[in-house]
């Protein structure tokens, strides 16, 4: 039995050889077609929207619930305000 960190001597570098596929899977990697990469790469996944730092009072009342909703969402509560920020304005513009 191995320790957590001890090495057996095997190691992924080696490259295994799977001449022994089935033949229809052998085929079909024969004659599967590759085609472009057709994602933008991980800066452009996730637009940035211009944002200005402000200075705003809310009611601890408000700030609260976003706090716990964000908490349960797993993302800043400064961002789902912002959110609802932006909603709100695109409705009415």
């Amino acid at each position: 039995m191995l320790v957590i960190g001890e090495k057996d001597g095997r190691n992924m570098k080696k490259k295994n050889g799977y001449s022994d596929a089935p033949t229809d899977v052998a085929e079909a990697i024969k004659e599967a077609k590759v085609i472009d990469d057709f994602l933008p790469p991980p800066d452009e996944l996730i637009p940035r929207d211009d944002t200005v730092k402000v200075t705003i009072s809310l009611t601890k009342k408000s700030v609260d619930f976003f706090k716990e909703s964000a908490d349960k969402q797993g993302v800043p509560y400064q961002t789902m305000i912002r959110k609802v920020l932006d909603l709100y304005s695109q409705r009415y513009q």
